[in-house]
């Protein structure tokens, strides 16, 4: 059976429909707040969505001890809480993991793929630059979110 290789579009609406088209968004919270207020939030595109999982960076951020609803701590589908005390630490491990990243190779992450009813593979490009900088708003993001003394909350 031969299977078809899919590169997600971005700017294609039939790809922003499939369910492994995803993004996502961390807000600045106060764990103690008694109702559910965000204090600012930084959007994550799909194709840093992905990178994220493709560069590691998720997995190596799990070494924090992130609360979530499910147990599994940050991980997609699920929401994860980061207590402000963990946040220096976080900077670290990005810190690490941008210093890892080739700015000059472009790479192709596999997102999933199904058998039936006929084979595919989905695949994205990761621009390394462009995640680069989404890097460096996150990093500026977290350095805000210390300063406000806020916790961060993660929906990927």
């Amino acid at each position: 059976m031969e299977t078809t290789h899919i590169l997600i579009d971005d700017a294609n609406p039939a790809h922003r429909q499939l369910s492994i088209y995803r993004s996502g968004e961390i807000n600045q919270v106060l764990l103690t707040d008694n109702d559910y207020h965000t204090y600012g939030t930084l959007e994550i595109s799909a194709h840093d969505h992905s990178a994220l999982f493709h560069f590691g960076i998720v997995e190596s951020l799990n070494d924090l001890p992130f609360v979530s609803e499910t147990g599994h701590g940050l991980d997609s589908w699920d929401e994860a809480f980061l207590h402000h005390s963990q946040l220096e630490k976080m900077l670290l491990i990005l810190k690490e993991a941008t210093q890892k990243i080739d700015p000059e190779k472009k790479e192709k992450a596999l997102l999933g793929w199904h058998d039936t009813p006929v084979a595919a593979a989905y695949w994205r490009t990761i621009d390394p630059q462009k995640f680069l900088s989404f890097l460096d708003e996150l990093k500026t993001f977290v350095l805000d979110t210390i300063e406000g003394s806020y916790d961060l909350e993660f929906i990927l």
